[in-house]
């Protein structure tokens, strides 16, 4: 873990995946063909941990849905990028309009789209349910499945890693 934490120290910016990380993988789909998505709340504090430690989410993802784009406003993430499978470019993109360097990034991700970004960055990181091709090329794996926590997982984990967690959660007393 002590290479995880030493990682983790220079993570400015977390970007996440959505279908299989902040979500349990599963597309439901509504009797009026409208898509529906289950987000995991206990996620949704974890990214506000985060920005309270001052350190950036955004979101890319390969689906396009406008659930996706109202979660990201609910939680305050400003960067959010849809509809794209070639996710190695829009994390370049990203980059380059936040100017940041890989070395301040951690990408999570949990499938083969994912796979050349959390390669690429500071920090990859994959679910517990992650693929195992994924899982093997990634720096960390949570404990916790993708929509079930992992997100708030890895936002705990970082801000651990860079002394901020426990004044974080002393706030809350």
């Amino acid at each position: 873990m002590n290479e995880i934490h030493q990682r983790a120290k220079t993570i400015e910016l977390l970007v996440l995946d959505v279908d299989g990380v902040l979500t349990n993988g599963g597309l439901y789909f509504g009797n009026s063909g409208e898509e529906l998505k289950a987000f995991n709340i206990k996620d949704g504090m974890g990214i506000k941990l985060l920005r309270d430690g001052d350190v950036e989410a955004a979101i890319i993802t390969g689906r396009q849905s406008k659930l996706v784009q109202k979660r990201a406003e609910n939680l305050g993430i400003q960067h959010i990028i849809q509809g794209r499978e070639d996710k190695l470019v829009a994390l370049d993109e990203l980059r380059s309009k936040l100017n940041c360097d890989y070395t301040q990034i951690a990408y999570m991700g949990d499938d083969l789209p994912d796979l050349a970004a959390i390669r690429k960055v500071a920090l990859g990181i994959t679910v517990a349910d992650g693929n195992a091709y994924v899982a093997k090329h990634a720096h960390w794996q949570t404990s916790a499945k993708g929509g079930e926590g992992a997100v708030r997982e890895a936002c705990e984990m970082i801000l651990r890693a860079q002394g901020k967690l426990e004044s974080i959660l002393e706030s809350y007393l």
